[in-house]
């Protein structure tokens, strides 16, 4: 463990290689232990055994040339847990021979940040090895402690490799960011993460062929792991370990089913393939559930897709969606309680954001229903593809800039505030549409008091 400026567990030297101080430096390759866990074994050594991120591993692609000429460059690594952030800083270090310092945006503070760049810097004097300074969840850093990283990366006493899940161009600043390179990484795919698993199950590294997987148990785990190669190997150690605790000895190896992975990883399996038709039905029967105001079966539905490992931002979406396509202004609060469930799911993550997206579906489902809003925004749109596009009337133009006035621009409008009840009569649509009647409000829920509004003003506007 490496630790320094006497803070124990803030800079730490995580995962196989020689400890930093030994011969060869401080990397991330190659000393790992039997009882180390099995995602940290299984951590790709070199680029060609990374899973996933293909865009990144081309010929003469960043990343690649980082590694194989050792460049020294700062990288920002963008991208969804377990996709391979963390172990690229390790191949970055092992790969270059750099000693490695992991600063943990948790707990380190500026003081801890400058010590681990100070510490770099007598270190590239003193023995000229260079370091790569890891940051994991650089967003959580204040932009105090941002700054602090900056003389280290301009000066390359450090190659600083950050890692993010949320979007840079709001959570790190703007110097920082213009002197790395942003790699943004891919979600795994199933097929990924299966392989992941299936290369753990041979691979000297890992099980070593001691254990297989049934076909109903990998499918089981790859659902499970929702994307995340992490995730993926912690489950399959917890079943591997609870298959080998209680199997007899045989010839061959032992045999992992889906009732042993099920109870291991403590999560019941549900039939449900993320993309195939259960995809589909499921999101259609939760969404056609919340229309049809059925709350109980709107949260079975939602429970199905969180038990599988349904992308909780994609059912977040789907809501958003849902508040303005069935709800509209018969509620018109359901699109800021599907957008607070949405953005309340992306701060605090899984598994707690399920309390968010149940509460948001019970709400939406529970609220009173219209669709005026969709029929207006297509019966709009219908009109604009047949060509009814006419001129803006010339009242409505811009009067703003320069001889604006000499056509007509801007000559009798009437400021609406000026009009009693501030609603003025003119003509607002271009003259092919003058008459449309696109919204059309319900009597149901808060658009019923809409619809009575809505029909004083249009008459109001339009001089009836």
């Amino acid at each position: 463990m490496d630790s320094l400026g006497g803070v124990d567990g803030l800079f730490a030297y995580d995962g196989p290689g020689p400890a930093p101080g030994n011969a060869g430096g401080g990397t991330l390759a190659g000393n790992t232990h039997d009882s180390a866990p099995l995602a940290v074994r299984m951590r790709p050594r070199d680029l060609d055994e990374l899973v996933g991120q293909q865009h990144l591993l081309a010929p003469g692609a960043p990343l690649r040339r980082l590694v194989e000429g050792d460049q020294p460059m700062s990288l920002l690594l963008w991208g969804p847990p377990g996709t391979g952030k963390t172990t690229i800083a390790a191949i970055v270090s092992g790969k270059t021979n750099r000693h490695f310092v992991e600063v943990s945006a948790v707990a380190a503070g500026v003081k801890e940040v400058r010590a681990a760049i100070d510490a770099a810097r007598s270190r590239l004097t003193t023995s000229g090895q260079e370091t790569v300074l890891f940051v994991d969840e650089v967003h959580r850093f204040t932009k105090a402690q941002q700054d602090a990283l900056l003389p280290g990366v301009e000066n390359r006493w450090v190659t600083l490799v950050a890692a993010t899940t949320e979007n840079p161009f709001f959570s790190v600043i703007s110097p920082l960011l213009s002197r790395s390179l942003l790699l943004t990484l891919e979600p795994l795919t199933d097929d990924d993460v299966r392989g992941v698993i299936e290369r753990a199950l041979t691979d000297a590294r890992g099980l070593d062929g001691q254990a297989t997987l049934a076909a109903d148990a990998l499918d089981h785990l790859v659902r499970l792991a929702g994307g995340d190669a992490r995730r993926s190997l912690t489950y399959l150690e917890a079943a591997a370990g609870a298959a080998l605790s209680t199997g007899t000895a045989t010839d061959g190896p032992v045999v992992i089913d889906l009732e042993t992975t099920e109870t291991a990883v403590d999560r019941a399996a549900v039939r449900y393939d993320r993309q195939g038709d259960q995809h589909y039905d499921v999101t259609s029967a939760f969404i056609k559930s919340i229309r049809g105001s059925d709350a109980d079966a709107a949260l079975h539905y939602l429970a199905r897709m969180v038990e599988a490992g349904e992308d909780p931002r994609f059912i977040a979406r789907r809501l958003v969606i849902l508040a303005s396509e069935d709800i509209g202004l018969a509620d018109p609060t359901a699109l800021t309680t599907a957008v607070a469930a949405a953005q309340a799911v992306q701060l605090i993550g899984m598994p707690e954001g399920r309390l968010n997206l149940a509460q948001a579906t019970i709400a939406l489902a529970l609220a009173p229903k219209s669709n005026a809003v969709i029929k207006a925004i297509d019966a709009a749109s219908a009109d604009v593809r047949a060509g009814k596009i006419g001129p803006v009337p010339s009242h409505l133009r811009d009067a703003h800039y320069g001889g604006s006035k000499k056509l007509g621009h801007g000559q009798g409008y009437r400021y609406s505030h000026d009009a009693p009840f501030g609603i003025a009569e003119q003509q607002y649509a271009p003259d092919v549409v003058a008459d449309a009647a696109y919204y059309q409000p319900t009597n149901l829920g808060a658009e019923s008091a809409i619809r009575d509004r809505w029909e004083r003003v249009r008459r109001l506007i339009r001089g009836r």
